[in-house]
């Protein structure tokens, strides 16, 4: 069975095609138009060993949230419509990875309920280049959970430069995420005392 989402989603203020193979080979193709937001989608292809496509046009020129916070929300969906009925899957992840003098520490339940929780290190700088703002990190991971229904918990316990902070999020994110949603070889039907996730 293909495990593939496809997801278009257009408004008046952004257009955006995102594609995701869970069983792929971590072949990434991105262009947002924001250089350090492609940066971190091609962690999570990588990391993740999905094959990502991701192609976003937005209002630029306003500035970068409508790009970024559309393109997390189709990323989301992607991944839900890829995992299908989640049969047979480990369901659980966690990852942790380090950046140099920063960590972050990834959980993640594939249950079927948005819950996200996240800290990171005060005082970070504010922008990473010319058009990423730091605060949008979290605004992506609540985009990501309320679309892919799953419960994230991202923990950075320690980390000076904020390139750093953020990049060690999504290197743990792509691993904690490919963790859970392998195939688990002993399991059977859902993973759930439910039935369904």
């Amino acid at each position: 069975m293909s495990r593939v989402g496809r997801v278009e989603r257009v408004t008046k203020e952004t257009s955006v095609l995102v594609e995701v193979g869970l069983d792929g080979t971590g072949q990434v193709e991105v262009a947002t138009g924001v250089g350090f937001f492609d940066h971190m989608l091609a962690q999570i292809g990588k990391h993740g060993l999905f094959d990502l496509t991701v192609k976003t046009e937005g209002d630029l020129h306003i500035d970068s949230h409508h790009t970024i916070e559309d393109t997390a929300l189709a990323l989301g969906a992607a991944f839900r419509e890829a995992l299908g009925d989640k049969s047979g899957i480990r369901r659980f992840g966690s990852a942790s990875c380090p950046l140099d003098e920063s960590l972050a520490q990834v959980t993640v339940d594939l249950s079927g309920r948005p819950y996200l929780v996240h800290t990171e290190p005060e005082g970070m700088a504010p922008m990473i280049g010319h058009d990423y703002d730091t605060t949008m990190t979290r605004h992506i991971l609540e985009s990501l959970v309320a679309q892919a229904a799953i419960c994230l918990h991202v923990h950075v316990p320690y980390g000076r430069n904020a390139h750093h902070i953020v990049e060690a999020q999504f290197k743990a994110l792509a691993r904690a995420l490919r963790e859970a949603s392998e195939p688990d070889p002993r399991a059977t039907g859902v993973p759930s005392t439910k039935g369904v996730l």
